[in-house]
């Protein structure tokens, strides 16, 4: 058997977002980028909310969710590594908008710069491991 750890989350519908990342064209099963910015991701889609010593709140949730899927675009070199910036922006405006106070707004998106979420550099997202 083949699995992936580190999943806390699961979507039970698919979530649609207008996003600034524009000019790429991504396709996979659980989700999928237009060229004109808008993201889906699909029913089924697995993430594991906000990394570190940290705690999730409804205010993370979907912020860390399009973040994760940005990520793992990047990751896997279907989009380039230099959008961080702007993926990284669009996790704090995405915390604002869903009631997360300023200042761990603030707090998050740095720590997610520093972190370099999403550099190739860094391997692959989550291996595939395999029981006995």
């Amino acid at each position: 058997m083949k699995y992936r750890e580190g999943f806390k989350y699961q979507l039970a519908e698919s979530y649609v977002i207008i996003t600034p990342i524009t000019g790429y064209k991504v396709e996979e099963e659980y989700f999928s980028l237009h060229e004109t910015g808008v993201l889906t991701v699909r029913t089924g889609y697995a993430w594991d909310g906000a990394s570190g010593p940290t705690y999730d709140t409804k205010s993370s949730l979907r912020p860390s969710l399009v973040h994760d899927v940005f990520c793992q675009m990047m990751r896997a070199g279907q989009i380039p590594f230099e959008l961080h910036e702007a993926v990284n922006h669009l996790f704090y405006e995405l915390c604002i908008e869903d009631g997360m106070w300023a200042w761990r707004a603030w707090i998050w998106f740095k720590a997610v710069e520093m972190a370099r979420a999403g550099d190739p550099a860094q391997g692959p997202d989550r291996p595939i491991l395999t029981t006995p």
